[in-house]
């Protein structure tokens, strides 16, 4: 079975909706509720309640607005994240702006989408978060890269529009510096893994590449973030190349 497809005879996916605006909350609402395998078990319309209602809920899923009263949606997911949540969050934006997408990353959630996404690319999204994996993008992946890896540490970009340097951000996701002896704790398969993964790949794709089912790429995904102490994938490919096991291609970079 694919990435994004519902799993036959599975518990429904249960999902908090977060944001500001009603009539989003129920656009949100239709669309999701249209399908067999997920379900709504509440909203909030700000970033404090969202973090009540998950203490309370205990969703899958949460849906999460940026721009919030009371507290961002980058502060609640902080702070979920810190509590040690189960629920895996997405974030959910207006504003095609890098610094929501790191910072939103940063804080701990899975995926960072527009509010113009297509239905079905939501509807998939919500799925394989619920699944443990994450959705990062080829194009924020490239854009973490000039964040993270570019030369100084002053940074230019998305760090001069408000996002961390480069040391800030390595220090927050908890990467260690290059050269981590941990790394020789993976097998040739799994760094070839990790390198795919600083792709910005998706299981799907890894497991196109070489041919393995997608279930096998998810377990040496877990087990490479197992053996490295890292989160999530938006970790792990801040570590691929912060350790150089990965170099940017992009002389720029």
């Amino acid at each position: 079975m694919s990435q994004g497809e519902p799993v036959s005879g599975a518990a429904p996916i249960r999902i908090l909706l977060v944001d500001d605006q009603p009539l989003l909350r129920m656009g949100f609402r239709l669309i999701l509720e249209g399908e067999d395998d997920l379900e709504i078990v509440g909203e909030a319309s700000d970033g404090a309640e969202a973090v009540r209602q998950v203490r309370h809920l205990a969703p899958d899923v949460v849906l999460m607005d940026v721009r919030m009263p009371v507290l961002d949606g980058i502060e609640a997911t902080r702070a979920l994240t810190a509590a040690r949540a189960r629920a895996k969050v997405i974030i959910l934006t207006t504003f095609d702006l890098d610094e929501y997408a790191f910072a939103g990353l940063q804080a701990g959630a899975s995926a960072f989408l527009l509010k113009d996404v297509a239905p079905a690319e939501l509807i998939s999204a919500v799925r394989v978060v619920a699944s443990g994996d994450a959705v990062v993008a080829p194009r924020i992946t490239r854009r973490l890269l000039e964040t993270y890896v570019r030369d100084g540490g002053a940074g230019t970009g998305s760090a001069a529009a408000g996002a961390p340097g480069p040391e800030a951000t390595a220090s927050a996701a908890g990467v260690r510096p290059a050269g981590d002896p941990l790394l020789e704790d993976l097998t040739p398969r799994e760094t070839e893994m990790l390198g795919a993964m600083a792709e910005g790949l998706s299981n799907a794709e890894i497991a196109h590449r070489y041919f393995l089912s997608e279930a096998t790429v998810k377990t040496h995904v877990r087990r490479i973030l197992t053996k490295l102490h890292l989160r999530d994938r938006v970790q792990a490919v801040v570590y691929a190349y912060e350790t150089g096991l990965v170099v940017p291609s992009n002389p720029d970079y």
